[in-house]
């Protein structure tokens, strides 16, 4: 492969320089490859100069890559950490619903993350949260009303409606709900969805209330009929939830209504791959590689109308230089003409980051995690491996002097909810399938949406422990085998008790090391605190726990 050539000349009379790189110059507008000459110059594409073919010994010009719909918060970092890890990827933009940390912290920590996005050159593109308190039946840290809602929605850093999980307000016309669609109309921004299974008429009733698009369809059955009705689809491929295989075969007809993103991903898997690792899959599935492209790096940019280019001269300078267009191997990145990643090295420079948060609850005695018999059948969530969906059965649980206990045996353990806003209240206690811990218990305060304190374990000692390590540190994810010292973990996470505000390299190997511990214990999930994240998130069906029980996400209610 021939490194680039980069020719770099002054202007005269103008106070920029000029860069030209060399090589294949990939026309996803116009779906052809020529090789060529295109010229930088004060941030911008200054020209584009065509020669003859295409000379395959040179690397290849494409447009920077954009996640259409990730929450930074997941990855455990603030902005600044996460673009220097994106980067190198060849990700340039996000659409990014920061409501993890709006339903924690409320505008301070939207106003938190904007701020934080600023310091450093990469293209963020955060919208206004519509649901905080997710819903209404968990404890969440604030509420975002529709008219806190309208005034961001007028601000010019603010570009989107975030996704509208009350799929049942939308149906229902519930007043605060419609007047937050209301507001996206008045100021001509789109409205993200979010309706898992979501089907039949309600979903059509769904779209045509103005939600624009989905990404939490797992069948392509559900995409395809969302899709006809004008609704544009996010193949989603994060750290828990993968959609890809499912879905990826409707960008062959659909190529304008398509787009990548990852949703959830955690900093391990930040620093593995990004967008380019679903256009490497996406072209050895057999997709035309423009089709691929139009999905990774244009579509996010015509429904978003954001502030990125898109490889024409003109254009912001914002474009990725591969080694190739089957593995899309990063050799360099450039957001606004600024070279920010070369041969796999991020070259953004670490901000400090302050933190803020809001975490009230004091530490826990093992008696409050007793769960007395009833001595009738319990219901019993199961996880589902890659879903944020789950399954439930029920089952006459184990019992040792009248109380409920962890099934090592049949994987029925105890999972907790522990509220992190209040000082003193009592955990909400039930059983999960198919975590597979044989022994010890794993803790997270990142417990989707409202971020209270979640726990599965084996034993009520080990749950206490792996609770407490959180509490101590106003929030992080933990792990704790009773009796083994040597076994406590914690990752702290000050900001929110959702981020890290450290380097981003260094959370990624803590995380890791966190992560495989959990397994080490047994745990056969591919993403355990991932997965855990998301058996407190209600507006995703069927059963989930919140700090104030049990909830059916079909029906909508505490049961």
């Amino acid at each position: 492969m021939i490194i680039p050539t980069i020719i770099r000349n002054f202007v005269p009379n103008q106070r920029f320089m000029k860069e030209t790189i060399i090589g294949n110059i990939v026309d996803v507008h116009g779906k052809r490859i020529f090789f060529g000459e295109l010229c930088i110059a004060d941030g911008k594409i200054y020209s584009i100069q065509e020669r003859s073919g295409e000379n395959k010994g040179f690397p290849y010009l494409i447009p920077g890559f954009i996640d259409a719909h990730v929450h930074i918060e997941s990855s455990m970092l603030v902005p600044s950490e996460f673009a220097r890890l994106a980067v190198v990827h060849g990700t340039v933009a996000t659409i990014s619903d920061p409501h993890e940390i709006a339903n924690v912290c409320g505008m301070e920590g939207v106003e938190y993350m904007i701020e934080n996005g600023k310091s450093v050159p990469f293209k963020f593109h955060f919208g206004a949260p519509s649901c905080v308190p997710a819903t209404t039946f968990e404890t969440a840290g604030a509420t975002l009303d529709a008219d806190v809602v309208e005034k961001l929605l007028g601000r010019k850093d603010i570009f989107y409606l975030s996704e509208m999980m009350n799929f049942p307000g939308v149906l229902n016309n519930d007043e605060e709900v419609m007047n937050k669609i209301a507001a996206a109309k008045k100021f001509g921004k789109p409205v993200d969805g979010h309706a898992p299974g979501l089907m039949g008429d309600d979903a059509v009733r769904y779209i045509n209330a103005g939600i624009s698009t989905d990404h939490e369809c797992f069948t392509e059955a559900e995409a395809l009929h969302k899709l006809k009705h004008g609704m544009k689809i996010l193949i989603r491929e994060g750290s828990a939830a993968k959609n890809f295989d499912a879905l990826i075969p409707l960008l062959t007809d659909y190529e304008d209504a398509i787009m990548f993103c990852s949703d959830d991903k955690h900093p391990d898997s930040l620093a593995e791959g990004h967008i380019n690792d679903l256009c490497r899959r996406a072209v050895e599935f057999g997709i035309d590689v423009f089709k691929v492209l139009k999905a990774a790096c244009l579509n996010p940019i015509i429904h978003y109308k954001m502030d990125v280019g898109s490889l024409r001269p003109g254009d912001k300078a914002d474009l990725v230089v591969c080694g190739d267009l089957k593995s899309f191997h990063v050799l360099a990145t450039y957001i606004n003409g600024v070279k920010v990643a070369e041969n796999g090295r991020s070259l953004i420079n670490p901000q400090q980051a302050e933190a803020v948060n809001n975490f009230r609850a004091e530490s826990k005695t093992t008696d409050q995690f007793l769960l007395p018999s009833s001595g009738k059948p319990f219901r019993v969530i199961h996880a589902l491996d890659g879903q944020l969906i789950t399954e439930y059965s029920e089952v006459l649980p184990k019992t040792e002097d009248g109380y409920v206990v962890s099934d090592v045996e049949h994987d029925i353990l105890k999972i907790a909810v522990v509220n992190r806003y209040q000082r003193d209240v009592p955990p909400a206690i039930a059983l999960i399938k198919n975590f597979g811990l044989k022994k010890g218990a794993i803790a997270s305060s990142v417990a989707h949406d409202s971020h209270n304190i979640i726990v599965v374990g084996v034993d009520d000692y080990s749950i206490c422990e792996a609770v407490n390590l959180v509490i101590q540190e106003k929030g992080g994810v933990s792990i704790a085998v009773h009796g083994v010292p040597a076994s406590r973990m914690v990752l702290p996470l000050p900001v929110g008790g959702l981020m890290s505000n450290e380097n981003g390299y260094e959370i990624a190997r803590q995380y890791t090391d966190i992560d495989q511990a959990a397994k080490s214990l047994g745990c056969t999930l591919a993403a355990p605190y991932m997965t855990l994240s998301f058996m407190a998130l209600l507006v995703i069906p069927r059963l989930k726990l919140s700090d104030k029980g049990l909830f059916d996400g079909e029906r909508f209610c505490l049961l």
